[in-house]
């Protein structure tokens, strides 16, 4: 489905962003802009929680892009989380009332890389196209990303627990700038750095690029302090470090360039960006306008347009895992009937469902590289824990609980599961359970269903059973694998309709 208008949310540590976009021919362009410096990084105790300041604003906040996103259809927005929303403990807490502010509308929370991998696609779409390698810096709040690409592919990812904003609180808590300070800093800044410089360093890129508010801000102080005609260079840097030492304190900051808003945290995000430019060898900086939002915009269009890169990576993961396509294709195939089956009893996003089973399907098996042994358990780990582009975290972990329930028990693990969810798990264990001989095997027609019980009835012809006593044994030890859950599964013996 087509959308004339399209929306992204970044919910960023340091600031909150909207962007509403119209699409024409397949290019974007942009209507509206919103923005809020709701400082959520600065909200986290040193258990890292959320304190209830921090989450008032956000959702005073979100109340706000609500009304903005009114009417919008809920496939056509796409609200992303980064570092705060992944490390904060109370997230389940306060993440329905962001939701609810919202209008109801899903947040996904990000994982590092793929944060990384929206910024350079929405950093590549604003800038020039060049055969050049580049290498794009993201200083948010709560982290930095760090991406070499060429054109629009991104090659090397990566994301590093530092930011402008926990940067600033943990080594300027009084506000005052001294050299101590910024040392401490810039070698704590350097530490995490030097970890990937074997892969970013300068002899793999020919262009540097940085993107988000502290980039563009330092380029702004060194443009109109006239350090600089193009963006940032190695020596702007060191200007401008004299420049807020002399300075002395946050709350002083008196700089041209440098906005009133972006004054609370650039002191952290500067340290960053001199660790940077001193560990990868950088020279000269160029900044662009594309970022995350942007990333999120164009990836959410790609969805539309049959170019999602959550297939891609599917695809990747089975190359890469040696899955047997065939079997899983028989599987998926079953699993999808049945679920469209059981689903017009159900309420609930049922083309997500089946996107989920669909994914699940393909890479239920990809343990089967580890370990036969317990390999849906070692499929569940790699799926939850490994990086997946396009994959926000609830669906990476949707994708491990199907794989993980698609045989043997169904454990504590799954408590808590709703009706749909068990509906996605139900259709997928039948479709391995069928095709156990993993052959092209002809089936009677199988009519799943819900029963007044909130339990289900599989509804198969009996002589097909006499003749397959092996499935026939499987679907009595399925029927009391589902009676331990207090579901149900009741197997109806007889000619299907």
């Amino acid at each position: 489905m087509n959308f004339p208008t399209i929306a992204a949310v970044d919910l960023g540590s340091n600031s909150f962003r909207l962007q509403v976009a119209r699409v024409v021919d397949d290019q974007i362009y942009p209507l509206d802009t919103l923005k809020d410096p709701v400082r959520l990084g600065a909200g986290l105790t040193a258990d890292d929680m959320l304190e209830e300041a921090a989450i008032e604003r956000a959702v005073q906040c979100l109340r706000r892009f609500g009304e903005r996103l009114r009417g919008l259809p809920k496939e056509a927005v796409r609200i992303v989380g980064t570092n705060t929303l992944r490390v904060a403990q109370n997230s389940g807490e306060f993440m329905p009332r962001f939701e609810q502010a919202l209008g109801d509308f899903p947040i996904e929370i990000i994982a590092g890389r793929e944060e990384a991998r929206l910024i350079y696609l929405g950093a590549a779409h604003s800038l020039p196209t060049t055969k050049e390698k580049r290498l794009v810096i993201d200083i948010g709040g709560g982290s930095t990303e760090f991406i070499v690409g060429s054109q629009l592919k991104p090659h090397k990812t990566e994301s590093l627990y530092m930011g402008c904003v926990s940067y600033t609180r943990r080594f300027f808590p009084d506000g005052k700038i001294t050299k101590q300070a910024m040392r401490a800093a810039e070698l704590a800044a350097r530490n995490e750095i030097v970890r990937i410089v074997g892969e970013f360093n300068s002899s793999f890129w020919q262009q540097a690029v940085g993107t988000s508010g502290t980039a563009r801000s330092l380029a702004d102080i060194m443009e109109l302090n006239d350090l600089s005609t193009n963006g940032m260079t190695a020596e702007g840097m060191e200007r401008v470090r004299e420049m807020l030492l002399q300075q002395g304190n946050i709350a002083d900051l008196r700089i041209n360039g440098l906005r009133p808003d972006r004054a609370p945290v650039i002191v952290g995000g500067f340290c960053i960006m001199y660790a940077a430019f001193a560990e990868l060898g950088i020279k000269q900086m160029i900044t662009a306008n594309g970022a995350l939002r942007e990333g999120v915009l164009w990836d959410l269009l790609g969805r539309h347009h049959h170019k999602d890169m959550r297939d891609v990576t599917v695809a990747q993961f089975k190359r890469r895992y040696h899955v047997d396509i065939g079997q899983t294709e028989r599987v998926m195939n079953l699993a999808v009937k049945l679920y469209l089956q059981v689903a017009r009893q159900l309420d609930g996003d049922h083309e997500q469902a089946l996107q989920l089973i669909s994914w699940a399907a393909k890479l239920h098996e990809i343990g089967l590289s580890v370990s036969h042994t317990g390999y849906h358990k070692h499929s569940a780990y790699i799926l939850e824990n490994a990086d997946m582009p396009g994959f926000a975290k609830p669906e990476q972990l949707a994708l491990s609980r199907m794989a993980l329930a698609h045989r043997g028990n169904l454990g504590k693990q799954l408590k808590g599961a709703s009706l749909l969810e068990w509906s996605r798990i139900i259709a997928i264990r039948l479709g391995a359970l069928f095709f156990r001989s993993r052959m092209d095997v002809k089936l009677p027609d199988i009519q799943l269903t819900l029963n007044s019980s909130k339990g289900f009835t599989l509804a198969i012809d009996t002589k097909w059973l006499e003749h397959s006593p092996l499935t026939d044994m499987a679907l009595k030890q399925e029927a009391e694998f589902w009676q331990a859950v207090g579901l149900g599964l009741e197997i109806r013996h007889g000619k299907t309709t």
